[in-house]
């Protein structure tokens, strides 16, 4: 077992309510339940020693590892060949009905020799909140009960188990044609085990989940050149997203590095304002309107909890349930991912200062006539006051989008945002003929306007940068266009595309700005930001310059891992940096994939 695999070195399974990694050699080192957000139960990459794991491998692992996912599922195969045989190890969670939140999840695993004679070994080891709580065993030959505080887990198998202390492990020797499984379900204290695996019951279950991820693929209304990527990069949102409310989480992740040894660490497992309300557009681009749908239904439960009309509207982060409260700690007990070192639970800029959040709050909510016609009297009654509340709070410096922890500035991609939310309101106004102070937010739109491009103009650099007064260029900018803010090939547009090229660009791959140009409040640097990439290739493509996007989108898509997924950041060394995979850059790989695609479809191309 690897001490600490490489990050992009994983498939993600999950069952709509959690998820877990599996390496590419078997080992379930991330796991949480029975939330995204709740405390981790295995979690060695993390912690190799003390954070707990769930091996299921061949006995002697020295041959060629390959991992998979199964065709447009959410079901992964990690195949191993050896001259001895070949062996196939299928790791999926059962995908769970409805919208009513679990408290029963499982991880089921199954082994089987393709060929030949392989022996597999088992070793589970959980460790229970963040490996702070002890836990008690007890084990007959074919089910291990782990009882800790608040959590009861069983692990049955047709693999003969014994304990190793609080522990347990097993091996099997198998022929070809021959298979095992091991299901670990994690479910409230005092909970029953499940009824015990058999071949039959996990070979119709494995069918069931194949059948589910292939029904819904089908509803997909893409088409273009890209179909792979994009289908994968939906399936990831949809295992990121929280059924019971609609809320997607930004990584399953919580604690991997922006860079290796450094403190950028941080707990991405809770729904942020911003990255569920792009992924609205990305799933309306593919027909997913109902997933599209029920998150707008939710951020529309967060603005209709406002207390008071001086109340801030939106938190910019919430809990998956709408929770507000994002407590940061740090788990000192863990030495974090190859020694980085802190590693946080909870999110304590969940009490930034974002403005942004409403201009893509809005714009997520304008953005289907099918979403807009759900909104009712009530629902538009606190959007409306929303907007009232703007008014008079757009022009304040913030912390910005990227969350920095280096003081109040006024942000330009804020106020870009800001103006956003106004137009899309005076839009959703109009085309319901709701009851608005349409006069104040027209005269705070075109306010906002004048501003951005008097203040947020830098003559030196010829470009739109990161704050007024600074020279700072910043790639949030790039959604300008795309929300309608600058034309796309307007020249002051494109002078700062050529101004972002020069600085922010590498080898095609685009840094979110630089941080020693602009202080953040935090030590070390960062890779290329994979959003951002996917966001230079739709603004690219909106300029006409389509030669560049196209070689733009095609070079990011040999940065995916093996299984096409994508953490949040590009280190130097090609290698995937940050939580993963991060919800952000599948969203955007979706929106730049279809803007790309329609204008290579276009006349003029």
């Amino acid at each position: 077992m690897e001490r600490y695999p490489p990050i992009a070195d994983h498939g993600l399974v999950g069952d709509l309510q959690t998820a877990a990694l599996v390496s590419s050699q078997g080992v379930i080192d991330w796991f949480a339940a029975p939330r995204f957000d709740s405390p981790s139960i295995f979690a060695s990459l993390l912690d190799h020693d003390g954070g707990g794991h769930f091996l299921l491998a061949p006995e002697h692992p020295e041959g060629t590892w390959r991992q998979l996912y199964y065709p447009d599922t959410g079901v992964v195969v990690t195949r191993f060949m050896s001259p001895d045989g070949v062996g196939e190890i299928i790791d999926y969670m059962p995908v769970l009905p409805g919208p009513t939140a679990s408290d029963r999840h499982s991880l089921v695993r199954i082994v089987r020799s393709v060929r030949g004679t392989v022996r597999f070994r088992l070793v589970c080891r959980p460790r229970f909140d963040y490996a702070r709580a002890t836990h008690e065993l007890d084990l007959t030959p074919d089910t291990a009960t782990f009882r800790a505080p608040g959590t009861t887990a069983f692990l049955q198998s047709t693999i003969p188990l014994e304990r190793d202390e609080q522990d347990v492990r097993g091996a099997i020797t198998l022929n070809g044609g021959e298979s095992a499984a091991a299901v670990f379900t994690v479910c409230a204290p005092g909970g029953e085990a499940p009824p015990p695996p058999t071949t039959e019951r996990i070979t119709e279950e494995l069918w069931e989940n194949i059948a589910f991820w292939h029904g819904w693929v089908r509803t997909s209304r893409y088409h273009g050149r890209w179909t792979d990527m994009v289908h994968r990069s939906a399936i990831t949102l949809k295992l990121l997203t929280y059924a019971p409310t609609g809320a997607p989480v930004a990584a399953a992740t919580m604690g991997l590095p922006e860079q290796v040894g450094g403190e950028r660490n941080w707990d991405y497992r809770y729904t942020w304002v911003r990255d569920g309300s792009l992924s609205v557009r990305a799933l309306l681009d593919l027909g997913f309107v109902e997933e599209a749908a029920r998150f707008t239904r939710w951020l529309g439960d967060r603005l209709s909890a406002r207390e008071g009309p001086d109340d801030e509207p939106l938190q910019i982060m919430y809990r998956v349930d709408g929770d507000p409260h994002l407590t940061e700690e740090i788990l000192e007990h863990f030495e974090g991912y190859r020694g980085s070192y802190p590693v946080r639970a909870g999110n304590a800029a969940s009490d930034q200062l974002q403005l942004d959040i409403y201009g893509e709050a809005l714009y997520a909510l304008a953005e289907g006539r099918e979403i807009g016609e759900q909104t009712g009297y009530h629902g538009w009654k606190a959007l409306a006051g929303t907007l009232d509340w703007l008014v008079d709070s757009w022009d304040r410096p913030d912390e910005g989008i990227w969350e920095t922890r280096g003081g109040r500035q006024d942000f330009t991609y804020s106020r870009v945002m800001c103006w956003a939310a106004f137009d899309r309101g005076l839009r959703l106004a109009a085309t319901f003929r709701r009851p608005a102070d349409t006069v104040r937010w027209t005269q705070a739109r075109d306010a906002i306007l004048e501003q951005v491009m008097e203040r947020g103009w830098n003559d030196k650099e010829q470009a739109l940068v990161q704050h007024y007064g600074g020279d700072v260029l910043d790639a949030s900018l790039l959604l300008a266009p795309r929300v309608g803010f600058i034309a796309p090939r307007s020249p002051g547009w494109l002078n700062t595309l050529d101004a972002m090229d020069r600085v922010l660009v590498s080898d095609s791959l685009v840094y979110r700005y630089d941080p020693q140009a602009s202080p953040d409040g935090l030590r070390g640097s960062e890779g290329t930001f994979s959003l951002c990439t996917f966001l230079y290739v739709d603004a690219l493509a909106r300029a006409g310059r389509l030669p560049q996007a196209r070689y733009t989108f095609e070079k990011m898509q040999t940065y995916a891992n093996h299984v096409g997924l994508f953490a949040e950041e590009i280190g130097p060394s090609g290698e995937q940096l940050g939580n993963f995979p991060q919800a952000f850059t599948h969203l955007s790989l979706i929106m730049a994939a279809t803007t790309l695609d329609e204008a290579l479809d276009g006349p003029h191309h």
